[in-house]
């Protein structure tokens, strides 16, 4: 029950911020566990050293939509996963089925998860969304680093990437020049904390 209300005020702080960089430490995340709609379970640590975005959408939202495109491409990356977890359809989980059929969604899953009221809905274990569509990008050590209400800006979140990417790239090599244990254990600290973002 913590972590929901830590994830809970966690995402309105950052919807308040919105596109403000946040320079605080990342939220190590829930080990999220999801069912797609073919009856395949997975879990957010089966995509370790993997970039991980949880996309909500609903099948009434045209503004879904328009994202599909560069999610599909980012699902095609070797370091990427997309996982898109459809809400608010109703009683029919076919609903889910047949709207990403007919938008074209090429992601690694798709995800039948209810409403958003229902307790046992997808969305409890990630975050708040309070409309659609909103995403939640995860780094590579499954922390969540990045909150996107509405749709997804692919160049702002690409030049994230690049710049997290740079920072850890960078930080074995500074410690080991630093030659001194704690230094190094400093800069790897310094490494795992990437700024949260919010787009």
């Amino acid at each position: 029950m913590r972590t929901i209300l830590a994830a809970c005020l966690l995402g309105l702080g950052l919807i308040l911020s919105a596109g403000a960089h946040a320079n605080t430490e990342p939220t190590k995340a829930i080990n999220f566990q999801f069912t797609d709609i073919n009856g395949k379970s997975f879990k957010l640590s089966d995509f370790q050293g993997k970039w991980v975005l949880v996309s909500f959408w609903a099948p009434w939202c045209p503004l879904c939509w328009a994202e599909v495109p560069a999610l599909n491409d980012l699902n095609k990356r070797k370091d990427f996963v997309v996982i898109g977890i459809g809400l608010d359809y109703g009683p029919d989980e076919n609903v889910v089925r047949e709207t990403a059929a007919r938008h074209n969604l090429d992601f690694f899953a798709v995800v039948a998860g209810g409403a958003r009221r229902n307790p046992d809905s997808p969305f409890r274990q990630v975050g708040p969304v309070d409309f659609y569509p909103t995403s939640y990008l995860y780094d590579p050590n499954g922390e969540i680093v990045m909150f996107i209400p509405g749709q997804l800006r692919m160049k702002n979140m690409l030049a994230f990437m690049d710049s997290w990417n740079a920072k850890n790239a960078k930080a074995p090599a500074a410690s080991a020049a630093e030659g001194d244990a704690g230094k190094a254990q400093s800069g790897a600290s310094r490494a795992r904390k990437p700024a949260r973002t919010t787009y």
